[in-house]
């Protein structure tokens, strides 16, 4: 090959491999900005559902502990005397409904 022509080449063989090597590159570091955000956000996410579910545990947490404190022990006394108070009629329930129906 003639020296004249390997001069030309090689710089043209450089500036067709350099400028799509130069994009990759860019492509690449696009690529792992946008994992990295995806990831942070997938994180905020289970965070905020986590935190979400917490405060609502806490919630029917006070509401059993204000059942517990404020009424407990009548509430225990009141469904112990409707259990008195039912007749006992030896019919189970759906069988006493329907009769109730038929009526």
């Amino acid at each position: 090959m003639d020296p004249a022509i390997i001069g030309v080449f090689i710089p043209i063989l450089a500036i067709g491999m350099g400028i799509p090597l130069a994009f990759y590159g860019v492509w690449i570091g696009h690529k792992q900005k946008m994992a990295k955000f995806e990831l942070q956000a997938r994180t905020h996410k289970a965070d905020d559902a986590q935190a979400a579910r917490i405060e609502e545990l806490e919630d029917r947490m006070r509401v059993l502990e204000r059942i517990v404190t404020d009424r407990g022990f009548d509430v225990a006394h009141q469904i112990e005397a409707l259990r008195d108070v039912r007749p006992d009629t030896g019919v189970p329930l759906e069988m006493g409904r329907q009769a109730e129906r038929q009526r």
